[in-house]
């Protein structure tokens, strides 16, 4: 019973997880073709940051579930987008000093999957009605 409560927050952050990481593939690959590899290449690193530090936060987002966990879930939650920024943070600053990117398509793509972080769950909602 309490896994079957968060079992369709679970399913969205699966959905979710998917068209991001569709988006970030399609946009560094129509980079690349329309622009250059390094284009490319960087988008795809811009976009891995966000999709990484997002997938690390939906695993501790939905590590409990239930009324009695509700302390452990409400830690969870706050631990896991702590994580999430100090990921992104990391991840930005690997690809600064270690990596040869644009910072254009860098990023944009990053800007783009948060966008469809932010916008894509309110689709899913509505579409069920």
């Amino acid at each position: 019973m309490v896994a079957a409560l968060a079992k369709p927050g679970r399913e969205l952050a699966k959905h979710l997880f998917m068209i991001q990481v569709g988006v970030v593939i399609f946009l560094a690959v129509g980079m690349s073709i329309v622009m250059n590899a390094g284009w490319g290449i960087s988008a795809l690193v811009g976009g891995g940051i966000f999709v990484i530090a997002n997938t690390v936060f939906a695993l501790f987002a939905f590590m409990y579930s239930g009324a009695r966990a509700a302390k452990r879930i409400a830690t969870s939650f706050y631990a896991g987008e702590a994580l999430k920024i100090l990921i992104t943070v990391v991840l930005f600053s690997m690809a600064y000093m270690y990596m040869q990117v644009e910072l254009v398509p860098l990023k944009l793509t990053y800007l783009l999957v948060l966008g469809i972080n932010i916008f894509a769950p309110a689709l899913f909602i509505n579409n069920k009605k």
